[in-house]
C-alpha cells in the first residue's frame, strides 16, 4: 500500500493509492496518517476493497509529508562505497549517525529554502526507513520485523555548517525544508528487497546521482539493529540511509545549490520528488 497526505500545509488529508494508481481519499476511514496509526495497525488493516469504494482525488494541488508524528529523524553518513570513494573517506566500521531536526521535514515538492549566507548547501537522495513498532537492541535477524515501510528522502545539507563549524554534523542537517520526505509511505510488502533499488537525482535536468541501494555499506537490517542498540526506536521514526556518489561536495571543483536550481529525485517504487531552491 502507498499512503499519501495531500492539501495545504497544516490542512492535509489522508489518502492512499489503489491498485490501479488512483488516489483515494481516506478521510472517512482515518482522521490523518500518523505514527500512532502505524503503531496501532490501523493502516495495515486497510484493504484494496475498501479503497475501491472511496472517492477519488482529482489532481491534488500539493502533497505533504506522507505521515505525521515522527519522533526521531535519524541520518546515516558515508553509507555507500562509491560516495566514500568520491570524497576520499575511509569506509566506516559501523554506521555514522547524525540527527536531522523534525522541523526540517517538508513535503516532497515543497521549495527548499537556503539558510542566510548559505555557500555550500548540497543535495543527497536517500532511501528512508520508517519504523513500525517500538524496539530496543533488536538483533539483525529480527530487524525487518521493526520496519513498517519506506519513503524517499532528500537529505539536504549545508556543508559549511556540517564540516567547518565544529561539533556534530547535526548543525548542517536541520535547517527548515532540509528534509523533504515522500511522496508516499510505502509498506514493506511492496519492496521485497530494499537492497535492489535504483536511486537517482537530477539538478536542472542534469543527472548528478545514479546508483543502487546494493552499494550500501550497512544494509537495512544492519542499520535498524545498530541504531536500536543506542536508543529505543519508535513507530514513525525515520532513518535516512545515506546517499550514493554524485553530491556537490565530491565534484572537482565542488558545486553547490543556488537560488533558482531545481532538484528532481527518485528511488524505485517510492516515487519522485521535485524541489525548487529559493
Amino acid at each position: 500500500m502507498k499512503f499519501v497526505r495531500y492539501g495545504q500545509r497544516g490542512l492535509e488529508k489522508p489518502a492512499a493509492i489503489d491498485a490501479g494508481g488512483t488516489l483515494r481519499d481516506l478521510s472517512s476511514v482515518l482522521q490523518d496518517i500518523t505514527a500512532d496509526d502505524i503503531a496501532s495497525g490501523r493502516l495495515s488493516a486497510i484493504t484494496e476493497a475498501q479503497l475501491a469504494a472511496l472517492p477519488a482525488v482529482e489532481s491534488p494541488t500539493r502533497l505533504g509529508i506522507p505521515f505525521t508524528g515522527t519522533r526521531k529523524f535519524l541520518g546515516i553518513g558515508l553509507n555507500y562505497h562509491d560516495h566514500a570513494r568520491e570524497i576520499g573517506a575511509e569506509l566506516p566500521k559501523e554506521p555514522i549517525l547524525f540527527m536531522k531536526a523534525i522541523s526540517s521535514l517538508s513535503g516532497p515538492n515543497d521549495p527548499v529554502e537556503l539558510p542566510p549566507g548559505s555557500q555550500k548547501s548540497d543535495w543527497e537522495v536517500e532511501l528512508g526507513i520508517v519504523i513500525g513498532k517500538r524496539v530496543r537492541n533488536i538483533a539483525v535477524s529480527d530487524a525487518m520485523d521493526a520496519v513498517f515501510g519506506y519513503c524517499l528522502v532528500n537529505d539536504v545539507s549545508e556543508r559549511a555548517w556540517q564540516m567547518e563549524r565544529g561539533g556534530t554534523w547535526d548543525k548542517g542537517k536541520g535547517w527548515d525544508t532540509f528534509g523533504p520526505a515522500g511522496p508516499w509511505l510505502v509498506t514493506k510488502d511492496e519492496i521485497p528487497d530494499p537492497q535492489k533499488l535504483d536511486i537517482w537525482l537530477e539538478l536542472n535536468g542534469e543527472r548528478m546521482q545514479s546508483g543502487t541501494t546494493a552499494d550500501m555499506i550497512f544494509d537495512v537490517p544492519a542499520l535498524v539493529s545498530s541504531l536500536s542498540g543506542y536508543m529505543t526506536l519508535e513507530p514513525g521514526d525515520i532513518i535516512t540511509t545515506g546517499t550514493p556518489a554524485g553530491v556537490g561536495l565530491g565534484m572537482k571543483p565542488p558545486r553547490f545549490l543556488k537560488a533558482g536550481d531545481v532538484m528532481r529525485l527518485g528511488v524505485s517504487g517510492l516515487g519522485e520528488q521535485r524541489q525548487e531552491v529559493r
